[in-house]
């Protein structure tokens, strides 16, 4: 993960390793800036997954553009509503606004993954 230290990217492979685990879902992030909108990229990235999708979150944080995207597939939306997403989108930019890029996005890789666990 580009402009992270070896030690924050191993803190996010592993938060994503256990949202994926405890949910059953597939979590995916990507840090930088979208070619296009920042929703269709978003999409396009969920997209990619083919026969995962159904079953993936994508979270997306356009840092230089300050701007997050999440993407939740066919199932996962079954477990993680656009009005938990949001709320837990909120959190996280507030983190990103006073500066916590990493503080924000471990709390939302977290969150989401407890979000769709508990609703498993």
């Amino acid at each position: 993960m580009r402009g992270l230290t070896t030690a924050q990217a191993d803190d996010i492979r592993k938060a994503l390793r256990t949202a994926e685990r405890r949910s059953g879902l597939r979590f995916g992030l990507f840090l930088g800036e979208p070619v296009g909108g920042r929703r269709h990229f978003a999409e396009r990235l969920h997209a990619a997954l083919g026969a995962e999708a159904g079953d993936a979150v994508v979270i997306l944080v356009d840092v230089k553009g300050r701007g997050l995207e999440i993407v939740t597939g066919e199932n996962a939306r079954r477990r993680l509503s656009d009005g938990v997403c949001r709320m837990i989108a909120m959190s996280m930019a507030t983190a990103f606004s006073v500066g916590d890029l990493i503080g924000g996005l471990l709390y939302g890789i977290a969150a989401l993954g407890e979000q769709a666990t508990a609703r498993r």
